[in-house]
């Protein structure tokens, strides 16, 4: 579906190399397609992301955004468009335009990670972890506000574009290295699902099976800043997705078991990020534009989360 119709029969033939418009093929290969598989892999890393720190921390809010890795993302991407012009030198090599952002969030997320991964050796409290991970996530916040007080007004919307979201910002090119970061992450996490199923029991009867808490957590961080840099540089800062889907899959399959949870909240993290996007082509077929995926994302994780705290 999309601004241009193309009946199912033409789509078909593009994916299989049978007779199609060029015009056509063109769409679907080098949009539909590309914008799909970034929505599967994206909505899966982010819902596995939310569940391995919402298990880790025992806290049914944390989350990718709630840990600062987010605003990380969008503090690197804030320095490169308000700051820097929109490119980046280091020696004798530039980056420009999108590469320059994708670097800059992948940059900004993975330094935020790296700020926890140090206070992780020094704070043993999963609580106060996660408040250093929501004061840092303020401090990234607030450098980006500063930079757009002081930016141009092409700087701000240039900014302010990107942090509306969007899953077809990954061309048919780029695609491969997103895949394979994204692929790669989704599969060290399941090697974390005997230790989370530990730790659900508590820390003490964790220690008391062998779990190091210390090392699972520490491994978890990486994965979960890994994931969330991937798809915060190549999508933006997808919001409610690695908040809300681990709780919509509990309530699907109604266990804690991660070696069924875990699945299911990938399966369920590619659904609502296919369901999202779906919800923001819809108006194109008669307005002509997409919705930014920030807007229908809330829609879809608020009310989640709202019956889960009721039902609390």
């Amino acid at each position: 579906m999309g601004p241009v119709y193309i009946p199912f029969g033409s789509v078909a033939a593009a994916l299989t190399g049978g007779e199609c418009d060029d015009v056509w093929r063109y769409i679907v290969l080098q949009s539909r397609l590309p914008q799909t598989i970034t929505a599967l892999l994206c909505g899966a890393s982010l819902a596995v992301s939310g569940l391995l720190l919402q298990t880790a921390f025992r806290n049914p809010l944390a989350g990718p955004s709630v840990f600062g890795i987010t605003s990380g993302a969008s503090t690197g991407v804030a320095v490169v468009l308000l700051l820097l012009g929109g490119s980046v030198s280091a020696g004798s090599m530039t980056l420009f335009g999108q590469t320059a952002v994708l670097s800059a969030a992948f940059v900004g997320a993975m330094a935020v990670t790296a700020v926890i991964f140090f206070c992780s050796a020094l704070v043993r409290d999963g609580v106060m972890l996660l408040i250093i991970g929501i004061m840092t996530g303020y401090l990234a916040g607030a450098l980006s506000s500063l930079l757009s007080y002081v930016s141009t007004a092409e700087g701000v919307k240039s900014y302010i574009t990107w942090g509306m979201g969007s899953f077809a910002n990954v061309t048919l090119e780029a695609l491969p290295v997103f895949a394979l970061v994204s692929i790669l992450g989704i599969l060290g996490s399941l090697l974390l699902m005997k230790p989370l199923n530990a730790l659900l029991l508590g820390d003490r009867y964790a220690l008391n099976l062998g779990v190091s808490i210390r090392r699972v957590r520490n491994f978890l961080l990486l994965l979960t800043g890994l994931l969330c840099a991937v798809c915060t540089a190549y999508c933006g800062p997808v919001a409610f997705i690695g908040l809300a889907t681990p709780h919509i899959a509990r309530l699907l399959i109604g266990s804690d078991n991660h070696r069924r949870l875990l699945p299911a909240t990938m399966l369920c993290g590619s659904a609502v990020a296919l369901l999202c996007n779906l919800l923001c082509v819809v108006p194109s077929l008669w307005f002509g534009s997409l919705l930014p995926l920030n807007a229908v994302t809330p829609l879809v994780g608020a009310p989640v989360i709202i019956y889960i705290l009721l039902r609390k």
